[in-house]
């Protein structure tokens, strides 16, 4: 029997019974779309994490405080341990291959402009390399310079979003807000950037930070510790080597801090550490999520196997027919096979079918992104394939078997 034959004759044998067929077939075309969805969810949430990290800023660096106490033989904690404020010109004027160094110390305020008012907006307080580190432009007039920083100037760059809320119509610049009560003179706004890293720019104002310092988050421990911060943002020139001003930094940070290289009271990390960090979690899910699409297609299998079992007692006497014309065991056995093939490839194309079109409507209606990944589609097909001759074989293998005289004899 040629292919072309075995193909037609598999193909009138499932349709003959339509709905048992699209039946056995519907557990292999949930494992596929299951598996597609899954690896699809799975991209689109690794996609946006290293979007949202890469719009912080390019080739940035990642300075936070490492507090760690003594044990018993080590003795107490450095007194001095974490990041203040002063380290940030100390990397801006000692360290080579640096594009920019910046901080935030953020607050929350109520800003008002006349008869509006609004609640619980961030106020920034950072430092001139802020556009550079984090990647932001100037809309209209400019940002805060050194000496505002080092005086702690009463000025104010606004976010887009919240310029055109207290000066609709109207040009900012120039004119006064009020945050907490403190009067604040707007000498630029920001050029809409909108949500990146979970952070909308454009809902934000910024300032001095000594400004937030002085005036809005005042530490009674400054004048001996000096003022603490929680990040140091650092953007790296392209043309630097990363690893090269990381040492330099290190170095500087531990001498600064009066502790060694072994046990520095600050981590740094790059960008791509974060990543790398939050994809191997993600990695972790999508296996989970694999496997149990998988069990889906193993599901399937077992259903293809029960109707081939059963597909093989009501065509006892067809086989006994075919043996008897001359079909020998291993006919039988490929037409058999080929039968279970061709239920799970169908299920596989329905199923690819179902994936690709259930991801991109999850991803309309959950706001959750979702990327196709190629592979998963090539995947789940041969994966499909291989439940259908996997499952197919133990009934393929009992017809081949059957005796043709017994099988004649069977009604």
């Amino acid at each position: 029997m040629n292919v072309i034959e075995l193909i037609k004759v598999a193909f009138k044998s499932l349709t003959s019974n339509k709905l048992r067929s699209m039946l056995t077939m519907l557990g292999v075309i949930i494992g596929v779309a299951a598996v597609i969805m899954m690896i699809a969810i799975s991209a689109g949430t690794e996609a946006t994490i290293s979007e949202a990290i890469s719009g912080l800023g390019s080739n940035l660096l990642f300075i936070t405080p490492a507090f760690e106490r003594g044990g018993p033989q080590e003795g107490p904690a450095n007194p001095r341990g974490g990041l203040v404020y002063s380290d940030v010109a100390a990397i801006r004027t000692q360290v080579s291959g640096v594009a920019g160094v910046s901080v935030e110390q953020q607050d929350s305020v109520t800003v008002k402009v006349g008869d509006t008012t609004i609640n619980s907006v961030t106020m920034v307080g950072t430092t001139p390399d802020y556009t550079t580190v984090r990647n932001v432009q100037i809309g209209s007039g400019r940002f805060v310079n050194e000496q505002e920083v080092q005086y702690a100037d009463k000025v104010v760059v606004l976010g887009s979003a919240i310029a055109q809320q207290l000066f609709p119509g109207t040009d900012p610049i120039g004119q006064s807000i009020y945050a907490n009560n403190v009067n604040l003179t707007v000498i630029g706004v920001l050029a809409p950037k909108g949500l990146s890293a979970g952070t909308n720019f454009d809902n934000m104002i910024y300032v001095p930070i000594n400004l937030v310092f002085r005036k809005f988050v005042p530490s009674q421990f400054a004048r001996f510790l000096g003022d603490r911060v929680r990040t140091i943002f650092v953007s790296v020139d392209k043309n630097a080597n990363m690893n090269d001003v990381i040492l330099q930094i290190s170095i500087l940070l531990a001498n600064r801090h009066n502790v060694s290289l072994d046990s520095p009271d600050f981590n740094i990390n790059t960008q791509s550490d974060i990543i790398q960090t939050r994809e191997s979690t993600t990695a972790s899910f999508r296996s989970l999520l694999a496997w149990v699409a998988g069990v889906s297609l193993i599901v399937g299998g077992i259903g293809i196997m029960n109707i081939m079992l059963v597909s093989v007692t009501e065509r006892t006497r067809e086989i006994g027919l075919r043996q008897a014309v001359g079909a020998t065991p291993g006919d039988i056995q490929i037409q058999f096979l080929s039968e279970a093939l061709m239920l799970s490839l169908f299920g596989g194309i329905f199923g690819i079918l179902a994936g690709v079109g259930g991801s991109m409507l999850f991803g309309s209606l959950s706001g959750m992104r979702t990327v196709i990944v190629p592979y998963s589609i090539a995947l789940s097909f041969f994966s499909a394939a291989l439940v259908g001759i996997f499952f197919g074989y133990i009934p393929a293998q009992k017809a081949a078997q059957l005796d043709p005289i017994e099988a004649l004899r069977h009604e």
